[in-house]
């Protein structure tokens, strides 16, 4: 494919996914820059039958991007402020994570699905690394790609909403608000960020999420030494939002929702009690340590560093925060739910079988 024909394939995503996150910018929706695009992507793949052309490397360019912006947030103070909230956050995590592997096999008494697909489906993790590791124990992986698509889009459609509800002075998403901000150019100090660009970029395969966590890292430690670093574009930070938003939007077709039939309500339902779950220990975390309570909720909700970071610049809560314990979240399930599952799946199958 000639460089001319990239241009212009590239053009209708942009097109659509700028004209849907606008339409959700007027609407006061939340995230609406992110869950626009999103939408209007979904329903322009649906509809017309179309696949648009959206390569991995534009997608990474507008992670790169938030993965920058949220490392702005890092200040010296939130190392320090991080310690106290580290243990009862790995309490409640895990509470949650054993909520999550729980409702996934209980489900599976009422409906036709194993017990290890519904387990790997419900854990609110990387939904990659979640279908990865269910593979590897034989369970149907496009059920849990499925399952795990419901997860995330029933996440991003009601916790963004309802914490912007509770805690927004106007109750509204103010959608606009990137648009408003006043831009100041800051010449030569752009030049920082080409540094978190290219270390994220080689190393983006070495960890999960590593396009994003790997610039946000480099960028916090940025943040807190000598260097004085830019502040990032809003018309930037809006074109990272629509490109993560048509990414995500058309890995989703009507087809796979389909294929899911009745039981996507069901797992619809399991996201949503881990939802209320987690505004619940959120409240208790918020009352165990010095966090407000937008924070507590937002670090603890299962899913969606992006837009639960975007949520807290948003309602007032500490996006650094958000960042850091939705990471930790984050490698918890990455690192120790898999392995743990498989020995008890193995286990259980041995059991069985003698």
């Amino acid at each position: 494919m000639n460089q001319n024909n990239i241009v212009v394939k590239l053009i209708e995503p942009i097109i659509i996914g700028v004209i849907g996150g606008y339409v959700f910018s007027i609407l006061d929706l939340p995230l609406p820059w992110v869950l626009g695009a999103l939408t209007f992507i979904l329903l322009w793949q649906g509809f017309t039958k179309r696949k648009v052309y959206w390569p991995e490397s534009v997608k990474n360019i507008g992670l790169t991007i938030l993965g920058i912006y949220f490392g702005l947030y890092f200040t010296k103070e939130t190392f320090m402020t991080m310690g106290p909230y580290f243990a009862p956050f790995v309490i409640v995590t895990i509470i949650l994570i054993f909520a999550s592997i729980l409702l996934g096999m209980v489900v599976t008494k009422w409906i036709n699905v194993d017990k290890i697909t519904s387990t790997f489906a419900s854990i609110p993790g990387g939904l990659t690394e979640m279908v990865i590791a269910s593979e590897s124990l034989n369970a149907k992986a496009s059920l849990v790609v499925i399952f795990q698509t419901v997860r995330l889009l029933t996440v991003l459609f009601t916790v963004p909403a309802l914490i912007i509800f509770s805690f927004s002075a106007t109750g509204t998403a103010s959608g606009d608000s990137f648009l408003n901000q006043p831009f100041i150019f800051e010449g030569w100090k752009y030049l920082w960020f080409i540094i978190p660009a290219v270390i994220g970029v080689s190393l983006k395969d070495k960890l999960p999420a590593g396009i994003v966590i790997i610039p946000l890292v480099i960028t916090a430690l940025m943040n807190v030494s000598p260097a004085e670093l830019a502040t990032v574009p809003p018309a930037l930070l809006i074109a990272g939002q629509v490109s993560v938003g048509i990414g995500l939007g058309m890995k989703i077709s009507f087809e796979e929702l389909k294929l899911g039939g009745k039981y996507c309500g069901i797992y619809a339902v399991i996201t949503f009690t881990l939802i209320l779950l987690s505004f619940g220990l959120g409240f208790i975390l918020a009352q165990m340590t010095s966090l407000n309570l937008a924070t507590a909720m937002l670090s603890v909700a299962p899913g969606g560093l992006i837009e639960m970071v975007l949520t807290a610049s948003i309602v007032g809560g500490d996006p650094a925060i958000v960042s850091a314990l939705q990471l930790t979240r984050l490698f918890l399930i990455i690192l120790f739910v898999p392995p743990i599952l498989k020995w008890y799946f193995r286990k259980t199958e041995l059991q069985h079988a003698a």
